[in-house]
């Protein structure tokens, strides 16, 4: 009973933290650049991390033959993929934002069959496929959602999933044994500083104008929708299974939306509301490695 609540606690903490992370994000960027907005949260973040990982004795840094590697994840999968994410909200909206990034393991599955030679079953490709045509037929209905919406915020989106997928499959082919905390710790630490140099000639910030609300959204993003995020989602890993744990990709973007309706009155047509179904059933299906047999389901009753 109590393995049963934990996991559920961290199941919907997870869940609660990766909806809301979009909205603050949107709120971060209304008077903060985004490459500064991004490096800021990392400097808030990349300090806890690096206490955890102390203080639950994980390697700071990769270990030897690896280090290269460490700061590629610090380029490609912290500083550009999190200031797309962050740059892809000014032009659309938190919820819609949320619908794509959702996609995630569709995404990896796929550079998984391109890279390391991967055969899906053909319920996986049929998973795969529904999922694929009903995000294209929600974005294609959906452009009008929100005052600012654009084409180049859905390809922002789009390019730092696809780069997240990448880093992900890389890393399972070259970071192997490498710690959770371990992974996190330096390479955000570097993309904070990376981010607020290039920010702070790029997007010359004016400090002044920053405005607190913007503030408060970055100090969340650093605190809770990094270090927690990572903390509830590593724990949950531990105490299920990782099918079970990546279930949260279907239901953060109903947080998400549902905030972004509350806060913005931004609410999905009817036609995409009812596309949600079939597109998060063909994430699950392509998920599955295989179904069981029927024998097993015997045998199971």
């Amino acid at each position: 009973m109590k393995d049963t609540f934990v996991t559920s606690a961290l199941f919907l903490s997870v869940c609660i933290i990766w909806g809301t992370t979009w909205m603050a994000m949107e709120i971060a960027v209304e008077s903060i650049p985004p490459i500064i907005a991004t490096g800021l949260r990392f400097l808030i973040s990349a300090p806890c991390i690096l206490l955890l990982a102390k203080c639950t004795g994980a390697p700071l840094c990769f270990p030897k033959g690896q280090r290269s590697f460490m700061f590629a994840v610090a380029v490609f999968y912290f500083a550009i993929p999190f200031t797309l994410m962050i740059v892809g909200e000014q032009y659309i909206s938190s919820g819609l934002a949320s619908i794509i990034f959702a996609n995630m393991p569709l995404a990896v599955l796929a550079i998984s069959m391109l890279s390391l030679g991967l055969r899906l079953v053909p319920h996986q490709l049929i998973g795969l496929t529904v999922a694929i045509l009903c995000l294209c037929l929600i974005l294609n209905n959906e452009l009008d959602i929100g005052d600012n919406n654009d084409y180049s915020g859905i390809l922002a989106l789009v390019a730092a999933v696809a780069i997240h997928a990448v880093m992900y499959v890389f890393t399972q082919k070259y970071g192997q044994g490498i710690q959770v905390l371990t992974y996190n710790a330096l390479p955000s630490a570097i993309a904070a500083i990376l981010l607020l140099v290039v920010g702070s000639i790029w997007e010359q910030p004016q400090w002044h104008l920053m405005e607190t609300h913007s503030l408060q959204a970055v100090v969340y993003l650093g605190l809770i929708a990094s270090v927690g995020g990572i903390v509830a989602y590593f724990r949950l890993n531990q105490v299920t299974s990782p099918f079970t744990a990546s279930l949260c990709f279907l239901i953060f973007p109903v947080v998400a939306l549902c905030l972004d309706a509350w806060l913005n009155n931004n609410h999905l047509s009817a036609w995409s509301q009812q596309l949600l179904a079939p597109l998060f059933l063909g994430i699950v299906v392509a998920k599955l490695n295989r179904f069981p047999s029927i024998r097993a389901l015997v045998r199971s009753k």
